[in-house]
């Protein structure tokens, strides 16, 4: 099949592509196209590890812990915020884009899901990136981690587990984080970011959204119980990214059922218990 016109090569050169100011728009071209029927799904595509997406030489990726400490109130540290929440959208497109090339048997309308997350997250990019430079400083100007990728490369063997860890727990992690930062932007004055934030917001409640029904959907074909499900992957994965306040609201918006939510707080106190 012609190249220009197959959807997993199309993928692929955008997943490994590198260049900030042309992927972006270029992945929300090629959600245009997929939407007008101009890409085609062939199921003879090379299907292989990609051991790392495409990313600029900036940011240096550093360990989590290493991450330095800035204070908001300052110059650097109120960019060094916006920041850090552009590097989680890049990473998010190559996240989204790699849930769509890599699970093959999945179905249209989980492609087309997929595909448009990936074109979210590249306008959620875009917009960050603007702030970040009306600030004086652009992306790759601070360090930052890998810490998103590496859940996408542990989960790159089954869809059910990507789909319970990084929607689920990485992006819902999101829904929790956005309402503290918008408080601290709109504390130091900046209420165009913290307007961004509330685009952001929307639109990754419907992100997690996917995930919980794209979970729930392969829980029931393979006849799991999904909380039990999602309890054990927890445990087995030794998730530790739910510590902190849960955005209950925008949970609940996403699609998490209460005994769900009561669950993940329950976990998050026995886990602390054990490590303490």
């Amino acid at each position: 099949m012609n190249t220009d016109v197959s959807l997993y090569p199309a993928i692929e050169r955008l997943l490994l592509a590198a260049d900030i100011d042309d992927k972006p728009q270029a992945v929300q071209h090629m959600y245009w196209r997929w939407q007008q029927g101009g890409l085609l799904r062939d199921a003879t595509a090379a299907l292989y590890p990609v051991p790392q997406p495409g990313r600029p030489l900036r940011p240096t990726l550093i360990n989590p812990r290493d991450v330095p400490r800035r204070r908001v109130g300052s110059r650097e540290g109120h960019a060094a915020m916006v920041h850090a929440i552009a590097h989680i959208e890049f990473n998010a497109i190559n996240l989204a884009l790699d849930a769509a090339w890599r699970f093959r048997a999945m179905p249209d309308s989980y492609v087309d899901d997929w595909l448009r997350i990936a074109a979210e997250e590249a306008a959620h990019f875009k917009l960050l990136r603007t702030r970040l430079q009306a600030l004086g400083f652009d992306y790759g100007d601070f360090p930052a981690h890998n810490t998103l990728w590496e859940m996408a490369v542990k989960t790159d063997h089954d869809v059910l587990v990507r789909m319970a860890l990084v929607p689920r727990v990485m992006e819902a992690r999101g829904l929790d984080a956005v309402p503290i930062v918008q408080d601290k932007l709109r504390h130091i004055g900046d209420l165009e970011t913290a307007a961004v934030l509330d685009i952001v917001l929307r639109d990754e409640i419907g992100h997690v959204r996917v995930g919980n029904y794209w979970f729930t959907t392969l829980c029931d074909e393979r006849g799991l119980a999904p909380v039990e499900t999602f309890r054990a992957l927890l445990r087995d994965y030794r998730v530790s990214e739910l510590r902190g306040v849960y955005n209950l609201e925008a949970r609940r918006d996403a699609g998490f059922s209460e005994l769900e939510l009561a669950m993940l707080q329950d976990f998050t106190v026995t886990r602390d218990r054990q490590e303490t």
